[in-house]
């Protein structure tokens, strides 16, 4: 699926290149012990500045989800799941996705997932597929 490709910056670069490694990485704050996304310079709980990215297990839980019928370019000819999920690592670590490689109708909430990735150019998008 064609992707509008996010601009890279040094805190959002460890998250959108991860992958090339098979890692998702979440900033996470030292101070508080709290992961967030997306990522940030300073942890927005607490303040702090002692902040980096953290590889996750890429695991996850489909919280939310739409089946998109419209195709939007001549290249989106086919329905697309995006879904909000929640990382297992904590209860409010959401990420914004596509759920891949199953049918759109098999797509349920709760279901269980994780982490795929899809190169384009000089990024590796976090995707999610159902887990095993």
């Amino acid at each position: 699926m064609p992707r509008k490709l996010p601009a890279l910056t040094p805190d959002t670069a460890p998250f959108w290149q991860g992958g090339a490694q098979g890692e998702l990485l979440i900033h996470h704050c030292t101070g508080c012990q709290r992961f967030f996304h997306p990522p940030a310079p300073v942890c927005p709980r607490c303040g702090s500045l002692d902040v980096a990215p953290r590889a996750v297990s890429g695991r996850a839980r489909v919280l939310t989800f739409t089946v998109n019928h419209q195709a939007w370019s001549s290249e989106l000819t086919q329905p697309y799941v995006v879904a909000i999920v929640g990382l297992d690592e904590q209860d409010d670590l959401r990420l914004l996705t596509n759920i891949v490689g199953c049918n759109p109708a098999q797509v349920a909430i709760g279901m269980p997932v994780r982490v795929t990735f899809e190169p384009q150019e000089d990024v590796w998008i976090p995707l999610f597929e159902r887990a095993a």
